[in-house]
């Protein structure tokens, strides 16, 4: 009898891949994904620790599974991730429904903690085990391949910003063999990947070296490019100390690489970047982005903003919306400093909440009308297309354009996985909405 599995995913992409690689090493011990979440043998909780109250919705979402099984036998309960690796011992003795605690570069041995499985046993594993983990998984086919799939090629942290805990979390980076990867990416391109999305806490400082030879991303997007089937090529995420010259040149040279770059610099103030540690300024940060303006005037950024950072001045905040008004980032992302347990900022006195929401509100002012504007450029205009799914319930589809804009229209089911024209008839700050052009009728 096939048992059941469902894994509940919070947070990045990267946490995405991994629940499908969890899912790949459970299938092996005769497990199968299941919707239905009141008859499970096993319930996966995969955590993130880089939002506000992350812990928070891991213990409400374990409350929510004890009344589901109240009055039936409960499943094995897992929570793997960022969360259990930062909480470990901590959440076993808060909450004793919880039964095994893994972290993010140890769940390549969930089979073995599932298989040996005693009732009322609790079992941490929180070990930093990053080779061993992929070493695991490059004996095991990756067949999670949607239209646009991840592939992790890089881990962990060394920058030790003062606000992030994935140093802690993820550990020391850690780059994967280069053949390794584009073996991975083989297989998702054979099991129907049209786009590739490259993820690495760091993704841009990925390096490899195997005797005399040395990898960068670099060469995995010129490598990557060479596969006709395989339609676009992005990467998440990056920082601006790796931002090198070799990678800037790929937006030159190759076609596949998508002109969105996702690129955080988190605060438009020197004095507040340095005492965040992030040893980049924001002179460096706009060289970086005239070089690609050069290479493109067509390329875009998006990036991550932390608002009202302890120190930050209105003279910092000003800094940090002129240079939001400079750029005119697309799809950016802003928050509330929020502090994290074991890192430089925890302790620091934090900026009075009202001013803070007052300052988020401004700059997402600046971020949502750029964002807009983006989506209005697009109407009465044809945009490639990249179609991803069916939407639920509806007879639309969905798809993402070259910026990683939503679009929606009415279209065939055929048309997944195809890259198509869409006409853009009208667009509001998340997505786009049109039609088909007559010329990819054909292709239906």
């Amino acid at each position: 009898m096939q048992k059941k599995i469902f894994i509940k995913t919070f947070g990045c992409q990267m946490n995405e891949y991994d629940s499908n690689r969890i899912y790949d090493s459970v299938k092996r011990l005769g497990f199968i994904k299941s919707q239905d979440q009141k008859n499970l043998d096993c319930y996966v909780i995969n955590t993130c620790h880089i939002r506000d109250k992350a812990k928070e919705k891991v213990y409400h979402e374990i409350g929510r599974v004890k009344k589901i099984y109240k009055e039936k036998n409960k499943p094995i309960v897992v929570v793997a991730g960022c969360v259990a690796q930062a909480e470990n011992q901590e959440m076993l003795n808060r909450e004793p429904y919880i039964d095994i605690v893994i972290g993010p570069q140890s769940y390549h041995k969930i089979n073995d903690r599932l298989k040996n499985f005693i009732k009322d046993k609790k079992i941490e594993e929180t070990e930093f085990d990053t080779v061993s983990k992929f070493n695991y998984f490059d004996n095991i086919e990756n067949k999670n391949s949607k239209v646009s799939s991840y592939l992790t090629i890089q881990e962990g942290c060394d920058k030790f910003c003062s606000f992030c805990v994935v140093p802690y979390t993820r550990g020391p980076e850690y780059s994967r063999p280069f053949n390794k990867i584009i073996s991975e990416a083989e297989s998702l391109i054979k099991n129907g990947a049209k786009e590739i999305i490259l993820l690495g806490q760091n993704v841009n400082a990925y390096f490899f070296k195997e005797k005399i030879k040395e990898y960068r991303i670099s060469d995995l997007i010129n490598k990557l490019e060479s596969y006709s089937e395989l339609k676009r090529i992005r990467y998440t995420t990056s920082h601006p100390r790796d931002m090198t010259d070799d990678l800037i040149e790929c937006y030159s040279k190759n076609k596949k690489l998508m002109p969105l770059v996702h690129l955080p610099i988190q605060s438009g103030s020197n004095k507040i970047l340095k005492l965040m540690n992030r040893k980049h300024t924001v002179e460096q940060y706009i060289e970086i982005f005239e070089k690609l303006k050069k290479i493109n005037p067509k390329i875009e950024f998006s990036s991550d903003f932390i608002i009202s950072y302890p120190g930050e001045t209105n003279d910092d905040f000003k800094d940090t919306v002129n240079l939001v008004r400079k750029i005119k980032f697309i799809n950016s992302f802003s928050f509330i400093f929020s502090p994290r347990p074991g890192t430089k900022a925890a302790n620091l006195k934090q900026i009075d909440k009202e001013i803070a929401k007052e300052r988020l509100l401004k700059i997402q002012e600046y971020l949502f009308k750029f964002q807009l504007n983006m989506n209005k450029f697009f109407i009465n205009k044809s945009v490639d297309v990249l179609v991803e799914n069916k939407m639920d319930g509806q007879k639309k589809l969905f798809g993402r354009n070259q910026f990683m804009n939503s679009v929606i229209f009415e279209g065939n089911a055929n048309f997944i996985g195809k890259n198509i024209n869409i006409k853009i008839e009208k667009a509001n700050q998340n997505s786009l909405f049109g039609k088909i052009e007559k010329n990819n009728m054909r292709a239906a």
